[in-house]
């Protein structure tokens, strides 16, 4: 059931989010202050927030933002990981030596803090988010591959391939990282749902998206002040993220039992 839970979540959000904004009538930082903290009715679903707008609206556009520094967390950082971990493991020696030093530098660290003080170095903004959590990301992604490549670098295959002359950028791109490919896939499909928690706690903690832009972190900030008059105004975003993270990682457990040979 999870299986097929996972991606139905993870297709719907994305629906939504791409053609919600166009179905609702509603503009999502239009404010009407005499409905403040309105509860859920029929021309709004999911009721007003603590400035009069629109709930629903202001979801969606939160999915956009959520779904963005998921995809561009994971895009970026699994590149960077995926290439400085197979030089690692395929070089070793000093080269893996350096690598692996910096690696246990910034795991040293709590990612969320080190996201934390980075974003609070740099400003708080959406391009800072990402880069924030591409710097704390890309570490998971090398320290697989490089595992990975300890392995596959001493098959015969690669072997002949390299007493044949093949440089090193060939044999890396195309028999080493491919070889890779299903581990990074189910690693970056349970770092999307990473990212999207990473997001919204900075948006949280006010370092992330700035207002009026929505952000389900915001919207999270905005409404633990109301939890006892409009309680909707947590519980919606509340829900939207749990819903998207366990679309993940359902999709993620899946994806890891279908392409693990042992399972």
């Amino acid at each position: 059931m999870t299986r097929r839970a996972g991606p139905i979540i993870i297709l719907l959000t994305i629906a939504a989010a791409v053609i919600g904004p166009v179905l609702v009538p509603h503009d999502a930082i239009a404010q009407d202050l005499p409905m403040r903290l309105n509860g859920p009715s029929w021309s709004h679903p999911l009721g007003m927030d603590e400035l009069g707008r629109d709930l629903l609206a202001r979801l969606l556009m939160g999915a956009r933002i959520s779904l963005f520094v998921g995809v561009s967390v994971v895009g970026v950082s699994a590149l960077v990981g995926t290439i400085i971990g197979a030089l690692a493991g395929y070089l070793g020696g000093v080269a893996d030596a350096i690598i692996g030093r910096v690696m246990d530098v910034l795991l040293a660290f709590p990612g969320i803090l080190l996201a934390i003080a980075l974003v609070a170095v740099l400003g708080p903004s959406l391009r800072n988010v990402v880069l924030a959590l591409v710097t704390i990301g890309w570490v998971g992604y090398a320290r697989l591959v490089r595992g990975q490549v300890l392995k596959i670098r001493e098959l015969d295959y690669v072997q002949a391939i390299r007493a044949q002359g093949a440089s090193l950028a060939r044999v890396l791109r195309a028999h080493v990282i491919p070889a890779t490919f299903s581990a990074v896939s189910v690693q970056a499909t349970l770092g999307m749902a990473g990212a999207i928690i990473g997001e919204a706690s900075l948006s949280f903690l006010g370092l992330g998206v700035q207002p009026p832009t929505a952000s389900w972190g915001t919207m999270l900030d905005a409404g633990r002040s109301h939890l006892f008059d409009a309680p909707h105004l947590t519980i919606v975003p509340g829900l939207a993220i749990a819903l998207l993270v366990l679309g993940f990682n359902f999709t993620g457990d899946a994806l890891r039992d279908r392409l693990d040979p042992r399972l």
